[in-house]
């Protein structure tokens, strides 16, 4: 027998009727909103303005706006190489409406900085979208005198450099602490910002002779001429940047490195609203204006399935925890 039928046998219209409001709430306590949104959507992201994650999530908003119909905005909460921004939102609401963009550093801080980071990067959230992409760039500042990565070595051998990073941990500064502590070992002393905002303008006003950081912190300023890009972490040049060799054309094909921008949701957050993000994001990338808009930035689009998302976080946050171990990186 029909055990549910067998309860409701015999039941009025009206005591039936009555179940639908309790059936409703119930399903709206999981967290579920037919009509998600209904109220403005906040975007925080673990970093200053001006990097790429900031970049990428300011060029989205707006197009997610039109999309979703409601207010998108933008919310920079920075510190502790990104965990600051990406603890708040794993302790905050997972009801779609306030979402994490951040970096590669979510996937190399658990490993980095232990407990200390304040997340699980697998148990605490839920990969909507891979956004952008880009590689890593060792620059510098336009009076330094030298024009490849070669020369660097040489005039590390006879002086005492320094270089500039988004923060400790970042996937930026562990590019560069592989070449330069590991691969050359020499003894480049690396000076930690807040982001890479503040790490690119190190470079450009000469705080740091180099810098090391994504490819849109320092994109403008090479085109204006204030800094100079010795070398990208790409397996293959970039459209961006067509006369800049990677570093695997220059002698370091071990070294393949990107700082990608990765939206996230809580992991409690149901799945038919992160599923309805991610389709509005795949069509905010898949414009052709947004992805100029992009494509002045120095980013690259990447895009795909909640799935892809996934699987690709994952591997990374296996990958660059190794090099966290390989490099000996530490909290600075």
């Amino acid at each position: 027998m029909n055990i549910a039928a067998s309860k409701t046998k015999g039941l009025g219209k009206k005591a039936i009727y009555s179940l639908v409001p309790i059936l409703f709430m119930a399903v709206m306590g999981q967290g579920y909103s037919a009509e998600y949104p209904d109220k403005p959507i906040r975007l925080v992201v673990a970093f200053p303005p001006g990097g790429p994650v900031d970049i990428t999530a300011r060029i989205m908003a707006p197009k997610l706006s039109e999309i979703l119909k409601q207010s998108v905005f933008v919310e920079n909460k920075a510190g502790a190489a990104g965990n600051i921004g990406t603890q708040s939102v794993s302790n905050g609401p997972a009801d779609g409406y306030t979402l994490l963009v951040t970096s590669s550093s979510y996937a190399v801080n658990p490993t980095l900085y232990g407990a200390a980071a304040g997340y699980d990067p697998v148990r605490d959230f839920t990969p909507i979208i891979v956004a952008t992409t880009q590689p890593n760039v060792v620059s510098v500042n336009e009076k330094i005198p030298v024009k490849t990565i070669a020369e660097l070595k040489t005039l590390a051998s006879k002086e005492n450099l320094s270089f500039s990073s988004p923060g400790a941990g970042t996937t930026p500064s562990l590019t560069c602490a592989n070449l330069f502590g590991v691969i050359w070992k020499s003894d480049i002393t690396h000076i930690p910002y807040k982001g890479a905002g503040p790490a690119s303008m190190a470079v450009v006003g000469g705080e740091t002779p180099i810098g090391c950081t994504a490819v849109a912190g320092v994109y403008q300023f090479a085109k204006q001429g204030k800094v100079r890009i010795l070398g990208v972490s790409s397996e293959k040049r970039i459209a961006s940047l067509p006369d800049v060799p990677t570093l695997a054309e220059q002698g370091y094909p071990q070294i393949k490195d990107y700082t990608w921008t990765t939206v996230f949701a809580p992991i409690k957050t149901p799945a038919a609203i992160v599923q309805k993000i991610n389709q509005a994001m795949n069509q905010v990338l898949s414009n052709p204006e947004m992805k100029d808009k992009f494509d002045q930035n120095g980013l690259i689009v990447v895009g795909g399935t909640t799935k892809q998302t996934a699987e690709y976080i994952n591997e990374e946050v296996k990958r660059w925890g190794q090099i966290v171990k390989d490099t000996g990186a530490k909290v600075e």
